[in-house]
C-alpha cells in the first residue's frame, strides 16, 4: 500500500515539476513585449539576455543526473522546485538587463534538474514506459502552453514582475510539499531496484543508438526552443490585428501548445504499440511541410498550421525517450538523461541568438523557420541510421 502511495506521489510530483520546468523558462519570451518599450531595447538585445539560463538549462543536467543515480531523485526533485521556484521569484525584482540575465541564469541552472531526474523516473518500467512517458509529456507541453498565457496575463493585469512573482512563489510551495512528503516517509526511492535491472539492449546497439540520437536530439531541441521563443513574436507579427495586446497574443501561443497536449498522450500510445523507429522517422518527416508553410503563411491561417507544426513537434517526444531509455544502461539512466539534455538543451541555447539576429536581420522568421524545416528533414535521415527498436527480452550483462 505504502509502495503505491509512493509510486503514485512521485509520477504526481515528477509531472507538476515537468509543467514548471517549462512554464518557468518561457515566461521570458511574453515578458520581452512589455520591455521593448520599457527599457527601450531591441528584440534581439533582450532576448539574447534568456542565453546564460539557456546554456545552464543543459550543461548542468549531467551532474544533477548524476546526483540522482548516487544520492536521491526525491531530494534532486524537491532542489528543483525550491530552487528553481525561489529565482523565479527573484527575477521579477530585476532592475535592467545584467539583473535579468542573472535571473533568468539561476532558473535556468535549477530547472536543468528536472528532466534527467524527472523523466527517469517515469522510463523505470519498459512495458508502461510511452504511456507514462504519454502523460508526464502532457504536463510538459501544459507548462509550455501556460508560460505564454501566465507572463502575458499576469504583466498586462499587474505589470511584467508579477508573471515572475505568481508562478514562481507557486512553484516553492510545491517544493515544500515534496520535501515533508519525503520526511514523512510517503515518498521514496527504488534506486537498488532501478539499478539491478537488466539492459534492454546489447552493447553495440547501445553504442549506435546513442550516437544517433545525440545528432537527432540535438535537432529536435533547436527546432522545439526556436519555435516556442519566436512564436510570440511571430503572432504578434503576423495574425493582422487578430489580437493587439499582449495578453491576447499570450493566450494564442497557450492555445496552440495546449492543443499539442494532446499529441504526447497519442505518442505515447503509439510508442507502447508500434515500433519505435518507425514512429520516430514519421514524426520527424512530417514536421518539414509544416514549419516550411509556416515560414510565409500570416493571418487567421497560421493558427491552424502553427498549431500542426508545435503537434508533430511534440508527438514523437514519447518514441524518442523511450528509445533513449532502451539504449541506455538501466543503473546509469538518470545520468545518461543528463547527457541527452545537455545536448538537447545546450545545443538548443544556440536557438538564442539564432531567433533574435535573423529576426533583426529580415525583420521576419521566414529565413529561421525555413531553417528548422532543413533541420527537420536532417533529423529524419539520421533516424533512418537507428537499429531495430523491436520488442525484445532484456540483455542479462549489465552495460555499464
Amino acid at each position: 500500500m505504502s509502495l503505491s502511495i509512493s509510486s503514485r506521489l512521485a509520477l504526481g510530483f515528477s509531472c507538476v515539476g515537468h509543467t514548471f520546468s517549462h512554464l518557468l523558462m518561457l515566461l521570458y519570451p511574453t515578458v520581452v513585449l512589455s520591455l521593448e518599450g520599457a527599457w527601450n531595447m531591441s528584440f534581439g538585445d533582450l532576448i539574447a539576455l534568456m542565453l546564460a539560463g539557456q546554456i545552464l538549462f543543459g550543461a548542468a543536467a549531467v551532474p544533477a543526473g548524476w546526483l540522482a543515480d548516487r544520492w536521491s531523485a526525491p531530494g534532486m526533485m524537491a532542489l528543483f522546485f525550491l530552487g528553481t521556484g525561489g529565482m523565479c521569484v527573484a527575477t521579477g525584482f530585476a532592475e535592467g538587463p545584467v539583473e535579468m540575465a542573472i535571473g533568468l541564469g539561476g532558473i535556468g541552472l535549477f530547472a536543468s534538474i528536472y528532466h534527467p531526474v524527472g523523466i527517469a523516473w517515469v522510463t523505470r518500467d519498459p512495458a508502461t514506459r510511452g504511456r507514462a512517458l504519454g502523460i508526464n509529456g502532457v504536463f510538459g507541453s501544459l507548462g509550455t502552453a501556460g508560460g505564454a498565457a501566465v507572463a502575458g496575463t499576469l504583466a498586462a493585469a499587474f505589470g511584467w514582475q508579477w508573471a515572475f512573482y505568481v508562478p514562481g512563489a507557486v512553484c516553492v510551495v510545491v517544493g515544500l510539499a515534496l520535501v515533508a512528503s519525503i520526511l514523512l516517509g510517503l515518498v521514496g526511492d527504488n534506486r537498488a531496484v532501478h539499478h539491478a535491472a537488466a539492459s534492454e539492449a546489447s552493447r553495440g546497439d547501445m553504442l549506435r543508438g546513442a550516437l544517433v540520437l545525440m545528432v537527432t536530439i540535438a535537432f529536435s531541441g533547436l527546432i522545439y526552443q526556436s519555435t516556442s521563443f519566436a512564436m510570440p513574436k511571430l503572432f504578434d507579427q503576423r495574425l493582422g490585428g487578430l489580437v493587439d495586446t499582449t495578453a491576447g497574443v499570450g493566450l494564442l501561443v497557450s492555445l496552440i501548445y495546449g492543443v499539442s497536449a494532446l499529441a504526447q498522450m497519442l505518442g505515447g500510445w503509439m510508442a507502447d504499440r508500434f515500433d519505435l523507429k518507425r514512429v520516430y522517422i514519421a514524426c520527424w518527416a512530417l514536421q518539414i511541410p509544416f514549419l516550411a508553410a509556416a515560414a510565409t503563411i500570416a493571418g487567421p491561417l497560421l493558427l491552424p498550421v502553427a498549431a500542426m507544426m508545435v503537434l508533430v513537434n511534440t508527438a514523437f517526444v514519447p518514441a524518442e525517450n523511450s528509445l533513449f531509455a532502451k539504449f541506455s544502461p538501466p543503473a546509469w539512466r538518470g545520468t545518461a538523461f543528463g547527457v541527452k539534455f545537455l545536448v538537447s538543451l545546450g545545443v538548443s541555447a544556440i536557438s538564442v541568438p539564432l531567433v533574435g539576429q535573423l529576426y533583426d536581420m529580415a525583420g521576419d522568421f521566414e529565413p529561421l523557420l525555413i531553417l528548422l524545416a532543413l533541420f527537420a528533414g536532417a533529423g529524419a535521415i539520421a533516424g533512418l541510421l537507428l537499429p531495430s527498436s523491436r520488442r525484445s527480452r532484456p540483455v542479462a550483462q549489465p552495460a555499464e
